[in-house]
């Protein structure tokens, strides 16, 4: 497998830092007093080894009581820094881009503070995990000890696990959040949390754009239920570029309907393949144009199915434009017009550079963090390493699935409460394939609240979105909490 200079580990494990500044900040209506603190992990193997060093951004507000909740807050990649949720949703500042998918044009960005974030309620914890940020194998690490599913999840649940110890924080309240595999992630590292000889029981997970069964979000060709997961998407994306003949007024009753089409009559009509009559077929084609905008003859000529990738070309192709992937809002120009599909993400770049660069300032300026090598918002070592199952013997290859593992996490602990909060917009974890997951794995679907946003992937990026989903997961929280007290 590829390794890049930076995945070498270091010969000799680094030594232990801390960063640690004081502030002050309103939230939820309250001023708190509260330290950010830089520091590092040195993960260790059964034998004692270090084999990585994990850097995570902790704020803690007033005395650190040992009964006080705290989050734990990832994104996902897998590869990806914690840079999005620090700077988009949860952190105590955040970076504004244009609410309505417009480019957010060049540097300097506004950054500026977040009285949304949750410091009044729960201390916030932002794990970078090995290979992004300043998070990277040291001492006796190889790739093949972080680099995959299960290896991943161990690593940080150990993580986790080091600052409860380190904080003397075991007696206190426990929230995982993560966004897209960061969702993957949450289900997958439950059982190395409540399991084994020093079991964590925790009280919410919050998973925004949920992937945690990936039949649903891996759309190639002979995949058929991620053709029926991502239609609802496809459809709100139509609706929002007014590709629509006769568009509906009402996009809540238009989104029901292309629901109950999909469950109904697209998904039987794919299963049926080559034996769906031709009367049918045709009718099913004529449904598919009505809820997406392309053309009734492109699905005739693709046995009813349009990948998602094509899909993002096809539907502005008259324009010369394409719509982006982590956010079908946004749209760009693409220079070859005749290609299948877009060259890239609309969204990604529009918003990426954004980000890095108003973290990367707000950790020198404000945190007064400076380290001799690359903060990594994108690990490219994650990457260009990862294998999804290490397991010996022989094994068919399956999609990667960690929902069963959610509802096992549920049934062992059943205090345990899961936010899945999902954009309508989003064409990487679609909402419908949230819903469809989260119903069929066993999964107690009376401790599950299900959310939706005018937005993508990352759908704080939508002012509306951003309040709206703020509100949620703050709302979930205090209910946990107390239903705690009252009990």
């Amino acid at each position: 497998m590829a390794e890049t200079r930076e995945d070498q580990a270091l010969a000799e494990p680094p030594a232990l830092f801390s960063v640690e500044t004081s502030h002050t900040g309103d939230f939820g209506g309250r001023k708190v007093d509260y330290t950010a603190n830089v520091s590092n992990f040195l993960l260790k193997k059964d034998d004692g080894s270090v084999y990585a060093e994990a850097v995570l951004t902790s704020y803690l507000a007033g005395t650190r009581s040992g009964s006080r909740p705290v989050t734990f807050i990832f994104n996902g990649g897998p590869g990806s820094a914690s840079t999005w949720l620090h700077m988009g949703l949860m952190g105590p500042v955040r970076v504004r881009v244009p609410s309505d998918a417009s480019d957010p044009g060049l540097p300097p960005y506004a950054i500026e503070k977040n009285p949304m974030a949750l410091l009044d309620l729960t201390d916030l914890v932002f794990i970078d995990p090995i290979g992004t940020g300043f998070s990277r194998l040291a001492g006796e690490g190889k790739p093949e000890d972080v680099f995959g599913l299960e290896e991943d999840a161990r690593s940080v649940a150990s993580i986790v696990r080091e600052w409860l110890r380190r904080e003397k924080r075991w007696n206190t309240p426990v929230f995982i959040a993560g966004e897209s595999f960061g969702t993957t992630r949450s289900a997958a590292m439950l059982p190395y949390l409540q399991d084994g000889p020093e079991p964590i029981r925790v009280s919410g997970v919050i998973m925004i754009s949920q992937a945690m069964d990936y039949t649903g979000s891996t759309p190639v060709n002979d995949n058929l239920i991620a053709f029926a997961t991502y239609l609802p998407s496809l459809a709100a994306t139509a609706w929002h570029h007014e590709r629509l003949e006769n568009r509906p007024a009402d996009f809540s009753q238009f989104i029901n309907t292309v629901r109950e089409f999909t469950i109904d009559e697209y998904l039987p009509a794919l299963v049926k393949g080559a034996y769906l009559s031709e009367q049918d077929t045709d009718r099913i084609a004529g449904l598919l144009e009505r809820f997406t905008g392309v053309d009734k003859s492109y699905f005739l000529k693709s046995r009813l199915r349009i990948p998602t990738a094509r899909f993002a070309k096809e539907l502005l192709r008259e324009q010369g434009a394409i719509v982006g992937r982590l956010d079908s809002r946004y749209r760009a120009q693409d220079v070859d017009v005749m290609a299948e599909s877009p060259r890239f993400d609309a969204a990604s770049a529009a918003i990426s550079a954004a980000y890095s660069s108003s973290f990367k300032k707000y950790l020198s300026e404000t945190l007064n963090v400076s380290l001799d090598r690359p903060y990594y918002a994108s690990g490219p070592s994650v990457g260009q390493n990862w294998v999804y199952d290490r397991s010996e013997g022989y094994h068919e290859p399956s999609y990667v699935n960690t929902a069963p593992k959610l509802a096992d996490a549920m049934a062992k602990n059943p205090s345990l409460q899961v936010l899945v909060a999902s954009g309508y917009y989003d064409l990487i974890t679609p909402f419908f394939d949230a819903e469809f997951t989260v119903a069929r794995h066993g999964i107690d679907f009376s401790r599950v609240t299900m959310t939706y946003y005018d937005a993508g992937h990352m759908m704080y990026v939508h002012e509306p979105a951003f309040v709206q989903l703020s509100k949620d997961i703050r709302r979930f929280i205090e209910r946990l909490l107390n239903d705690k007290q009252k009990g």
